[in-house]
């Protein structure tokens, strides 16, 4: 059974409706998603670990987890609306303390961000697309909303990426987008 892990979005979780669409949607594989530690100096290690640990076949990521999933070169990895600059997000990566759009699975509701974490985001802009081979370059997919007003980082992609789409939609992805561009994809990439 081929395994897919998917990435959340900035204030998300392992718990959203988009993993457990995907769970009911590829009763097929093996659909397992992290909670994403908020500082991503933490973050990335992480995901690298997880991924390693779970065997990845396919990452998927959205938002923020597409930022995650673009630079974890090791996996072919599907890169949905990716948030590849969080840190000139003023209206949403601010500092404080936060309530998640649902709870994480060990029950967290909140969390919290700092000018530290700020500046790890800005960090690690930085150096987004270092080491990327031709090899890797090849196994990433970007899919950009025609309708994402928060975040459109299409042409930045483009200049590193191939595989680049468009679909009908939003930022956030909803259920018929999940269902007839994400999955598709995904299925087409796990029979190469």
């Amino acid at each position: 059974m081929k395994t897919i892990v998917y990435l959340h979005g900035y204030g998300s979780s392992s718990q959203s409706s988009t993993v457990k669409y995907l769970i009911k949607k590829m009763p097929d594989c093996n659909v397992v998603a992290p909670d994403i530690p908020t500082d991503p100096e933490e973050a990335l290690p992480f995901l690298k670990n997880y991924c390693a640990s779970h065997k990845a076949n396919l990452i998927i990521g959205t938002s923020m987890g597409g930022m995650y999933a673009m630079q974890l070169t090791d996996y072919p990895r599907i890169c949905v609306n990716p948030a590849l600059h969080m840190s000139q997000l003023t209206g949403v990566l601010q500092v404080g303390t936060f309530e998640r759009f649902q709870p994480t699975a060990d029950g967290q509701t909140h969390f919290t961000i700092t000018e530290e974490i700020i500046q790890h985001f800005k960090e690690m802009e930085e150096h987004l697309f270092e080491g990327i081979t031709s090899e890797n370059q090849s196994l990433c997919w970007g899919f950009f909303a025609d309708g994402d007003t928060l975040v459109n980082c299409k042409s930045e992609f483009a200049e590193h990426f191939t595989h680049v789409d468009d679909f009908h939609g939003e930022h956030r992805m909803n259920n018929q987008v999940i269902r007839d561009v994400i999955i598709p994809a995904a299925k087409r990439i796990l029979t190469k």
